[in-house]
């Protein structure tokens, strides 16, 4: 089944797409720890279970007191993503990558407050030293760590960006952020705006 990015993803389309594309392998990507920065994240293995059976589709209001700016929401249990507009009229329901344990995850309000296509990575000094053998800097591109977009929040050191390792959506496989297939953190960023709510639960 191919993916229609400009159409509300029912239950089946979803897993219908998550199949698709978690055979797909890719480079590792990378959890943010820092300033522009990210960590390399664990090896997808066998222990690492997906979970796409629990997607549904919810309403806004036990979330949101209104839609003003669009609103987000990251369900970290399900690990969807559910957007509605201001007007209420698109919705859109995304499977994502979350952070690997409770210790890394981050729930509660914020907002977005940057948005960048084609971000860039750069270590900082402490990873340099865990890794030395790390890239100083990665450009845009195929091999960058962030995907294609990034939704940078109010929160410090957190994203919902893309991912070019399609095995990791629909897993606890990130260091604190929420990846995307890339397809669909190009459709979201073109949704979204500075000022957009969102909330981690």
């Amino acid at each position: 089944m191919s993916s229609n990015p400009t159409r509300t993803f029912s239950r089946r389309a979803v897993l219908g797409t998550a199949a698709a594309f978690g055979a797909t392998l890719a480079a590792p990507a990378l959890a943010q720890t820092g300033p522009e920065t990210y960590e390399v994240e664990g090896d997808i293995g066998s222990n690492t279970r997906r979970n796409v059976s629990s997607f549904r589709s919810l309403q806004w209001q036990p979330y949101f007191s209104n839609t003003r700016n669009g609103a987000v929401l990251v369900d970290t249990t399900s690990r969807a993503l559910h957007f509605w507009s201001e007007d209420q009229t698109i919705y859109r329901l995304y499977p994502t990558s979350v952070p690997l344990t409770e210790d890394l995850t981050r729930r509660g309000r914020t907002e977005i407050v940057r948005k960048i296509v084609g971000p860039e990575w750069r270590p900082t000094p402490e990873m340099k030293k865990r890794n030395p053998e790390w890239p100083d800097y990665v450009g845009p591109g195929p091999d960058n760590p962030l995907g294609t977009h990034a939704l940078y929040l109010s929160w410090q050191y957190y994203r919902i960006h893309g991912t070019h390792d399609t095995r990791k959506i629909g897993r606890r496989s990130s260091n604190g952020c929420v990846g995307l297939y890339n397809e669909h953190i190009a459709e979201l960023y073109s949704l979204t705006q500075v000022g957009t709510q969102v909330l981690l639960i």
